[in-house]
């Protein structure tokens, strides 16, 4: 082994390490650490929750928070981090895709273990597929500047989130807890599961697919190397026998041993393939150094115009078709600490992180039903489960802010929505048995929104000395459970309680008496 190739085979055994290392902490941060059933749910397991940072490798992807930005036209937590992680790509070519991403990671393991054994299968030759990414890039960005949110479908790492927590997060739940608490597996569930299996059997067809050619994230980062600081430097030496082509993960380089600038990431594969010791990255020196060695040539990008313009009309006539696609009725009943819903669409990137750490199933997908625009956004449903008084654990997770940080006490007063109470269904106002599960529920709570009075009940005609006077008094009233909606937060435990005991388990509606609409104004309600 040449000097050249020790020395790189020693970089890339530090790449990988540092790659491994991230999976870890994703996994860490992911299954472990946003698991919200290791203790019973109190306000002291929330306080010691509320400095993890489980959206890290969100706020890290720079895509997600410069297209929120534009889309909702604000600053917002990922954006700050989102230009750093890009401007470090001066430094180190594409250091997000190479050392940080782990669908990155994902997809060299599965080329190591699966993709690279299969036989046949394999692309030979780019063609079409070399500048998609860039495409991509352009249509998210154009739908961005009209106000809609593309990027949270198709980026790295909200695309990797959602399909772990629709897959194995899921799986983790059913196992660990039971698979009611899982909640239901819905389309856009298994939609979210298969995209992400789609993108790691990409590698059958070459190793890193969606890296080299479909990623725009990868896109957005690798625009970073026209400023770029390392240099790949190919020597006199050079026989050009094409195995640094071979072997490049990012498929950077021409058979003449010419690299594209805008693919290369610097990852150091083809030097250790080098077999004559010609490659080399190092530091630009200046042209008047007289031991600079002979710089590779740059393929030129030859981008199609064509492609651009239908990239870009396409990103906007996507905006366009979402906007107008909107749900049948009004907006959904969103998570405590949500934003206006316009902007809450613009800024949610649909990653899934509320769904993980929710304790219980709440949170669910909304689904097309609600329109395109709302698919895989979190929306309530007390169906499934209350929002339990002491978590606010999706209030810390979300990247971008769609959903607002909330202490304990904030998220309690936080109207998200108000119980509505059907007298023509509920049981006691039908004057039909005593029932207060609403009422016992929301107290328990410490809410204290629903509250028992006593109402009067039409007997009709009742035949002389049928009954007693004492007896015909108690049957003329009954308590019955009125809804306070001042003090309503609109935490569905009513609804749910309603719908577990008096629909499913007893039988004595056949729909719930009591539903959460959502607010006219979310806010905190005054103390």
């Amino acid at each position: 082994m040449t000097t050249q190739s020790a020395r790189a085979a020693r970089r890339i055994r530090i790449r990988r390490g540092i790659q491994l290392l991230s999976l870890a902490l994703f996994v860490l941060l992911f299954f472990g650490l946003a698991w919200p059933y290791a203790d019973p749910i109190h306000a002291s397991a929330q306080a010691a929750r509320e400095w993890l940072p489980f959206e890290l490798f969100l706020w890290l992807d720079p895509l997600i928070g410069i297209a929120s930005a534009l889309a909702a036209r604000c600053l917002n937590p990922a954006l700050p981090i989102a230009v750093l992680v890009w401007a470090a790509g001066v430094v180190v070519p594409r250091a997000f895709c190479c050392y940080v991403c782990p669908l990155g990671t994902l997809q060299d393991g599965f080329d190591a273990c699966i993709g690279r054994w299969i036989p046949g299968g394999r692309l030979r030759g780019a063609g079409g597929w070399r500048h998609l990414r860039f495409y991509l890039l352009a249509a998210v960005l154009a739908a961005a500047l009209l106000g809609v949110m593309l990027a949270g479908w198709v980026a790295p790492l909200s695309t990797l989130t959602r399909g772990l927590m629709f897959s194995a997060g899921r799986a983790q739940v059913g196992v660990a807890r039971s698979w009611e608490l899982a909640g239901p597996f819905t389309m856009g569930a298994g939609v979210a599961a298969a995209l992400l299996l789609a993108i790691l059997l990409m590698g059958i067809a070459a190793p890193r697919f969606w890296c080299r050619y479909a990623c725009p994230t990868g896109a957005l980062i690798s625009l970073a190397s026209f400023l770029r600081r390392p240099q790949r430097r190919v020597l006199d030496t050079c026989r050009q026998c094409g195995q640094c082509a071979a072997r490049c993960p990012f498929d950077a380089i021409q058979l003449d041993a010419a690299v594209r600038l805008l693919d290369c990431a610097c990852c150091q594969a083809c030097a250790r393939a080098c077999p004559a010791g010609s490659i080399e990255f190092a530091i630009s020196r200046a042209k008047t150094d007289p031991d600079a060695r002979q710089p590779s040539r740059t393929g030129s990008p030859s981008f199609s115009r064509r492609a651009w313009v239908v990239s870009v009309a396409g990103g906007a006539a996507a905006a366009a078709g979402i906007r107008t696609n909107g749900g049948p009725a009004g907006p959904p009943l969103r998570p405590p600490g949500s934003v206006s819903e316009d902007r809450f669409l613009a800024l949610c990137v649909r990653c899934g992180e509320c769904f993980k750490v929710c304790p219980g199933s709440v949170l669910q997908p909304a689904d097309l039903s609600a329109g395109i625009d709302s698919w895989w956004t979190p929306v309530v449903t007390p169906t499934q489960a209350g929002c339990h008084p002491d978590c606010s654990f999706c209030t810390r997770v979300c990247p971008t802010g769609a959903i607002r940080p909330l202490t304990l006490e904030a998220k309690r007063r936080w109207q998200m929505g108000v119980a509505r109470l059907d007298a023509s269904l509920c049981l006691p106002h039908r004057g039909e048995r005593e029932c207060q599960l609403c009422y016992d529920e929301c107290q328990a709570a410490g809410y204290k929104a629903i509250e028992m009075r006593r109402i009067e009940l039409d007997l009709g005609d009742v035949p002389p000395g049928a009954m007693g006077p004492d007896d015909l008094e108690a049957m003329r009233s009954i308590q019955a459970p009125f809804v306070i909606e001042d003090a309503c937060v609109g935490c569905g435990l009513c609804e749910y309680r309603c719908h577990a005991t008096a629909c499913r388990q007893q039988g004595w509606l056949d729909r719930r008496a009591i539903v959460v609409a959502p607010a006219r104004a979310p806010g905190l309600l005054p103390r």
